[in-house]
């Protein structure tokens, strides 16, 4: 039996690949600069995945926290860290005293600062949420509304990120050497830098604005263009500009936005909003070492053979004071667990696709591999001519941020303009992302609703009510827009003088 266009089932011909019906992964091989899933896989593929494990005690759900209170003053929002336990974490909150120092000035206030235990799981994560960040004795006004963690996934776990985004505006800071251990001097560069933007006199006029999409003749980056980078372009140019003059817009596709071309548009984009899509580099564990994950994957596959690595962005000038949105798999950091994997490695069991799953599950961490932040953003945020924040993808990164529809698929560029909009706005880059995550809980709380009515339907002995399409498409949804992180401060924001857009 043939399958839907787009896709083969074992046995059957190759077709040419058709958009609507197939699910375009955004990670490509090491060496090759080949998508792992060429021809992506069928919608109906993700029709029968695994329930999602859901956070304890609705965690997911968003919680409302001073709605009167604007979410730009931190003297009425406050701003707090959270660091590991022990000396390493220590040492982690002293190469950033600048910083918490410029934001208690700021705030009018001592910044609260917490400390955790390192491998919290979501239970764990929920039970410390409830007892000391949310401690009944804490008047409301001084609990921190946006937050910092520090440290890597391994130390600050990414549970206790998503545990707390729902009600606070949570950012992460981490730098690395290549061992592994904390960069402490790459945390001292980024609270000088944040405070120097910040306080600084040279602000710019209006930012720019720079959309780029790597050139690798993939579908998927294909899409990225047609349904986010061109809907985005017309967004800028007809109700951007118009009331922000003087607004620059770079936009770099095709055979000719190769590695240089980004780097000098970068350096010289400052208080600059990019936004990035490309595939991010995966790496099959058994065939690299720890140490050679923590530093390519998530890479840029730039095509034509480039990539773009940490070197590049580390001690050059690129996207200085600036916001990037880094669209690809991979691209913020890898978690502990895939939320696809237990899909993946069931579709794979199955045999039912001629795509190479299994491949795409050994770039997956094991249970024995720790967690990690992408070296490239990491990199980026430690140069002191870098951006003040990274928005990216904290596990395989898919189309769905952007766009919606099986048969004839539609562009929500919208979804993601909105976040760089609010940061062309000056915008902290807090807030700028909790317009993304509201789109998240939004389609958590539809996805639930299916496996509510599906479990009721069961229990009245009636057939499932849940068309399998819809609901593939909901699940996929849910999972490629919970994936989105914040890397860097939460209440950095860009410097210029102008008015919003």
């Amino acid at each position: 039996m043939q399958g839907p266009v787009g896709f083969i089932r074992k046995g059957d011909s190759l077709m040419e690949p058709r958009h609507p019906e197939v699910l375009h992964l955004l990670m490509s091989r090491a060496g090759e600069h080949r998508p792992f899933l060429e021809r992506g896989l069928p919608v109906e593929a993700a029709g029968n995945a695994p329930e999602p494990e859901y956070l304890p005690e609705r965690a997911e759900v968003p919680r409302l926290e001073d709605p009167d209170a604007a979410p730009r003053d931190l003297a009425a929002q406050r701003w707090g860290v959270i660091a590991p336990e022990g000396t390493e974490g220590d040492a982690m909150l002293q190469a950033l005293k600048p910083l918490l120092q410029h934001r208690a000035r700021e705030q009018g206030a001592e910044v609260r600062v917490y400390r955790v235990p390192a491998g919290m799981d979501a239970a764990a994560a929920v039970k410390w949420s409830n007892a000391t960040y949310r401690a009944e004795q804490v008047p409301e006004e001084e609990r921190p509304k946006y937050l910092l963690l520090l440290g890597d996934l391994h130390q600050v776990s990414i549970e206790l990120q998503q545990v707390l985004a729902p009600g606070s505006y949570v950012g992460r800071l981490h730098v690395a050497t290549p061992a592994g251990s904390a960069d402490l001097e790459g945390y001292a560069s980024y609270a000088e830098k944040v405070r120097a933007f910040e306080t600084g006199t040279a602000a710019s006029a209006v930012p720019e604005v720079v959309l780029y999409v790597a050139a690798d003749g993939s579908e998927a980056t294909r899409y990225g263009r047609e349904l986010l980078v061109e809907p985005f372009q017309r967004m800028v140019e007809t109700q951007w500009m118009p009331r922000r003059p003087g607004l620059a817009l770079q936009v770099l596709t095709g055979k000719g936005a190769g590695l240089e071309t980004l780097l000098d548009t970068a350096a010289g984009a400052r208080a600059g909003v990019m936004l990035s899509v490309s595939h991010g580099l995966g790496l099959e564990a058994e065939k690299a070492s720890e140490e050679t994950r923590w530093a390519q994957q998530g890479a840029l596959d730039l095509g034509a053979g480039q990539w773009l690595t940490r070197e590049q962005v580390r001690d050059r000038t690129f996207l200085p004071g600036g916001m990037w949105f880094c669209l690809a798999c991979f691209g913020a950091a890898t978690p502990a667990r895939s939320m696809y994997h237990p899909w993946l490695a069931m579709l794979a069991q199955q045999q039912d696709y001629d795509v190479p799953l299994d491949d795409v599950l050994k770039c997956l961490p094991g249970p024995k591999q720790r967690p990690f932040l992408a070296a490239l953003p990491q990199a980026a945020l430690a140069n002191p001519s870098g951006p003040l924040a990274v928005i990216g993808h904290s596990d395989l990164a898919w189309l769905f941020s952007f766009s919606e529809g099986d048969e004839v698929p539609q562009s929500r560029a919208s979804r993601v303009a909105s976040v760089l909009k609010v940061l062309a706005n000056g915008g902290r880059a807090g807030v700028a992302l909790g317009t993304l995550m509201r789109e998240s809980l939004h389609a958590t709380e539809d996805l639930m609703a299916d496996y509510d009515l599906r479990r009721r339907a069961e229990l009245d002995g009636q057939p499932d009510p849940i068309e399998p399409k819809g609901h593939a498409l909901r699940w996929m949804l849910r999972n490629d827009l919970r994936g989105y992180i914040l890397l860097g401060d939460p209440a950095a924001r860009l410097s210029f003088r102008s008015a919003t857009v």
